[in-house]
């Protein structure tokens, strides 16, 4: 008899979510030290696992390297662990004297994950330690395309986790990859947030679900090489973020924009660095490949390296190419190249003036990207300080790759790999998201105004003598 894949995903969430529910329950009693012994056992055993489970996640989905996915497990278990050790997130987290509060974190209790399959492994793990280490239960959702090294890497955690001293079910992960599960797990009753990372249909159906939610929006950033900047330095941060994982990291920039008389020195310096810019005919067979008639990104094309590309568009390149550039000049759905493309290609927009530039950058932002993140090359702090003020992102980068440094690989951001975009990108917090973000703050205040005195006993006598005072001269 065939089983029906749809009711036995609802109910293993539902299974799942009551086993984690119970779980809590025991691991929200826990002190900060015991989450913390349990955090970093789950780090350490993840990352003796990094190149297992890299290589499992780029065989089966196709997307990306197995060494830079290497580098991303290494990212999610090490340095997110080291840097929420000797965080507060539970208890008494602070007295404010002169204020005369306390502030006490209390977790916000069970956890629906959304696992993306560009980054599967890696996001687990991270979404694992923040949840653990502010004392909440997770229950995982991942994607189809991405089953097998999920579940892997979500039992990894989740056995070292129990090693560790957590309650069982406090990891857990849906196995069938229906899309019924996922509906269910986010409606559960035990679910009390739902951790979002995925594209914009599900980020939009986390909102939807009358859940508390946070949520990521598309990556579109643009990177400016101001005429400031260091030309060859600007377009090695670029080349080194658009082929890491082969731009799978939504915080990746997806078009270079530059003034008129910057263009000649960033073609030159760029064709030495591995930057093909396309012609007319081969960036219109390219455009054709990235996007489904529907508008849909193609799937065939993440994560997919350079030459790759070309070859499947139907034109050839230099071996050694590294990144595919198309000329842009506008913005909007009709326009391929001024999207979010999880993939080594690039727009290049040339501007006339500093101001159209800071126009186009907006523009392309509001068509898609809105909130997330901008790139800045520039030696002069008043252009970045100009820019940093009008441009809408929550991560405006300077001088770095712009997908280590919106995830804070190379830069001092939050190490995080679910970004959040701000109401600005209709998303519910700008944070890199950390376990600060999967608390609630519990305030206790004591009253700071004068106490009013307790009447006395000559109090009461008068009282009394003018009560029967003011009834003699009612009766007379």
């Amino acid at each position: 008899m065939e089983i029906d894949k749809d009711l036995a995903a609802r109910q293993e969430a539902r299974l799942l979510c009551r086993q984690a529910e119970e779980a809590q329950k025991l691991l929200g009693k826990f002190p900060q030290e015991k989450l913390d012994a349990i955090v970093e056992h789950i780090a350490k055993k993840f990352s003796a696992a990094a190149d297992e489970l890299a290589w499992l996640a780029a065989e089966e989905t196709g997307f990306g390297n197995a060494t830079d996915k290497i580098a991303k497990n290494r990212f999610a278990s090490e340095k997110v662990a080291s840097a929420i050790r000797g965080m507060k997130t539970v208890g008494l987290l602070r007295k404010i004297p002169d204020k005369r509060l306390w502030e006490i974190g209390v977790p916000v209790g069970v956890i629906a994950a959304i696992v993306p399959s560009t980054n599967p492994t890696s996001t687990i793990c991270y979404k694992a330690l923040i949840a653990i280490k502010s004392g909440n239960a997770i229950v995982f959702s991942p994607h189809p395309k991405a089953i097998d090294c999920s579940l892997r890497a979500a039992r990894i955690v989740a056995a070292a986790a129990e090693e560790a001293g957590a309650p069982r079910g406090t990891v857990s992960c849906l196995s069938l990859g229906a899309m019924a599960g996922t509906q269910e797990l986010m409606s559960a009753p035990e679910i009390r947030l739902i951790l979002a990372t995925g594209g914009p249909a599900m980020v939009k159906a986390a909102y939807s679900s009358g859940k508390p939610a946070i949520g990521v929006g598309a990556g579109n950033g643009p990177a400016y090489i101001h005429h400031s900047a260091d030309v060859r330095q600007a377009l090695a941060c670029i080349c080194r973020s658009k082929t890491f994982d082969y731009g799978t990291v939504c915080a990746s920039e997806q078009s270079i924009i530059v003034e008129k008389s910057m263009e000649a020195a960033v073609r030159q310096e760029g064709a030495k660095q591995g930057f093909y810019f396309m012609n007319t005919e081969e960036a219109g067979k390219l455009a054709k490949l990235l996007f489904r008639p529907s508008g849909a990104l193609n799937p065939e094309i993440v994560g997919k390296n350079a030459v790759f590309l070309a070859e499947k568009a139907g034109f050839s390149v230099p071996s050694g190419t590294k990144v595919l550039v198309a000329n842009e000049q506008e913005a909007g759905p009709t326009r391929p190249y001024s999207m979010e493309k999880l993939c080594p290609v690039l727009a290049f927009f040339v501007m006339d003036s500093e101001e159209a530039i800071l126009q186009k950058a907006i523009e392309v932002l509001t068509h898609e990207g809105a909130g997330h993140t901008f790139a800045m090359h520039a030696q002069d702090r008043s252009a970045v300080e100009k820019f940093a003020l009008q441009i809408p992102v929550s991560r405006f980068l300077v001088n770095t790759p712009a997908a280590l440094g919106g995830i804070g690989a190379s830069t001092n951001l939050f190490p995080a790999l679910t970004l959040g975009c701000g109401a600005v990108g209709g998303s519910a917090s700008s944070n890199n998201i950390s376990p600060l973000d999967l608390i609630n703050i519990r305030r206790v205040a004591w009253d700071v105004e004068e106490t009013p005195q307790k009447p006395t006993a000559d109090d009461d006598l008068v009282a009394i003598l003018t009560e029967k005072l003011l009834e003699r001269l009612k009766a007379k």
